[in-house]
């Protein structure tokens, strides 16, 4: 997973470029400043988890009790969804995972000295940290864990030859008529949507993390970066958590259709 991270592109040395801040190499393969972000968001969530999940009580704290109300809630919405308990359970941990890892990774981005720290390089600042959302390998990378998952839903739960027959019909092979013309057409379009999503789930992302970063920096070097960027972070944490939640909820609907047997 995390070789999906890994950017083989040369550090930015401007602020008008796209590509991510290599921090330092390990061999020829580049650290950047986005992959850094990364594994601090796995640490902090693996560190959350341990702090959580250890010694669990029959009658439950105010902390245990908050996540418990969220994880059941979460539970109950998708098993309502997938009309099936136990593929609510098959594909809860992935569908939880991607939420809390994009929210965590976006709210993190926000942190004071996130792009601030770091070192300078030819006269240009190097940052340690960097939101994560804002490389495009980040966003590919979730785009295409949920693409895998979302396949492997559908031929698991209905076989390879009936989920495979929902984008290659040949029944006017058989029988030559509009209807059959009609749907060996729809499912070629299905099965270029199917590979549109990686683009679709990747850029929607990264447009979104990268304008509203870029919206705070211009904010910050024209105004005063005291007082009016407070609203803009506030407004940035919901943005953040947007884009996490249609994230995970997309996903979740995707492995609903895949997993409907074909019409």
């Amino acid at each position: 997973m995390l070789g999906l991270f890994v950017n083989t592109a040369h550090a930015a040395t401007d602020g008008s470029s796209m590509a991510p801040y290599v921090v330092e190499y390990a061999g020829r393969l580049p650290i950047t400043s986005t992959l850094l972000t990364v594994w601090l968001t796995m640490i902090i969530l693996v560190v959350v988890a341990i702090f959580v999940g250890r010694n669990p009580k029959l009658i439950p704290g105010k902390i245990q009790n908050f996540f418990e109300i969220i994880i059941g809630g979460v539970y109950d919405y998708m098993a309502e969804v997938l009309e099936d308990k136990k593929l609510a359970t098959k594909y809860f941990p992935i569908v939880m995972t991607i939420f809390l890892f994009i929210l965590c990774m976006n709210w993190i981005g926000l942190l004071p000295g996130v792009t601030s720290i770091g070192y300078y390089d030819h006269g240009h600042l190097i940052p340690f940290f960097y939101p994560p959302a804002t490389d495009l390998n980040i966003t590919i990378g979730f785009a295409l864990i949920a693409f895998f998952t979302i396949e492997f839903a559908g031929i698991t739960a209905i076989g390879l030859w009936k989920y495979g027959g929902k984008f290659f019909n040949f029944k006017f092979l058989r029988k030559f008529n509009f209807e059959n013309v009609l749907g060996f057409f729809i499912g070629l379009i299905e099965f270029i949507s199917e590979f549109a999503r990686l683009i679709s789930f990747s850029f929607r992302l990264f447009g979104n993390i990268f304008a509203g970063k870029t919206l705070l920096l211009v904010v910050m070097t024209l105004v005063t970066p005291y007082l009016l960027p407070v609203p803009l972070i506030a407004y940035e944490m919901f943005v953040g958590f947007i884009q996490a939640f249609i994230f995970a909820v997309l996903t979740l609907f995707f492995i609903k259709i895949a997993t409907e047997e074909p019409h």
